[in-house]
């Protein structure tokens, strides 16, 4: 096996990061950022396999790390008794979601590729996965506490799920805005307010919205 020069792989990653945030993966070219590099399209197929394996290279780490952080916050409020998750959801949800920007900010390029510029791999379904866990501990906890939305069959999982994914979007566009991070908290904590607030009508639909001229 040919000896691997010392350095070369993290100025592909370096050249790649850049082409692909410029291009997008689709547009990007091997060729340029071997050239940038300064090494061969060969160097890289070798160390990354193709294309997407050199995306995967970049984005991958921290993908699956967002996603594993998520699904433990999900796991872990999950096995708290009733009465705790009633009194602590909301807290608990605002809490780690500024857990999961601290870690976005520190790896933001990763997730303005994985955002804008994924499309033809298969993170461009990176929020969809994110989506998916949210839905279904949603459902999870409406079952812990007896939600009567869900047993009337007034909420559904297609509702829940649009509303997340407008959640999970709105979330992600302090990336897409490239939001000082200062302000970024304030956006996040500003729109899990009014998420809480949106999904109080969906846990009590009994209780009367301020303002609204009609119930459900």
């Amino acid at each position: 096996m040919a000896k691997q020069i010392e350095g070369v792989y993290e100025a592909i990653l370096s050249c790649a990061k850049k082409e692909f945030l410029e291009k997008g993966y689709k547009d990007a070219s091997l060729r340029v950022i071997a050239q940038e590099a300064g090494t061969s399209t060969g160097s890289i197929y070798t160390r990354f396999g193709d294309k997407e394996g050199l995306f995967e290279a970049i984005v991958g780490p921290a993908a699956g790390q967002l996603t594993e952080m998520f699904l433990k916050i999900q796991k872990d409020f999950h096995n708290l008794n009733e009465d705790t998750q009633r009194a602590e959801m909301g807290k608990y949800t605002s809490e780690h979601q500024i857990d999961m920007l601290d870690f976005i900010y520190d790896h933001f390029d990763e997730f303005r590729l994985l955002l804008d510029c994924a499309e033809g791999t298969r993170f461009s379904a990176f929020l969809d996965k994110l989506v998916d866990i949210e839905v279904d501990y949603t459902y999870k906890y409406m079952e812990v506490i007896g939600c009567e939305s869900v047993k009337s069959g007034l909420i559904t999982e297609e509702f829940i799920h649009i509303v997340t994914t407008a959640y999970f979007n709105g979330m992600f566009e302090v990336v897409r805005h490239r939001m000082k991070k200062a302000d970024a908290d304030k956006y996040i904590r500003l729109l899990n307010r009014y998420h809480m607030q949106g999904f109080t009508t969906i846990f009590n639909p009994e209780q009367e919205v301020p303002g609204s001229t009609s119930g459900f």
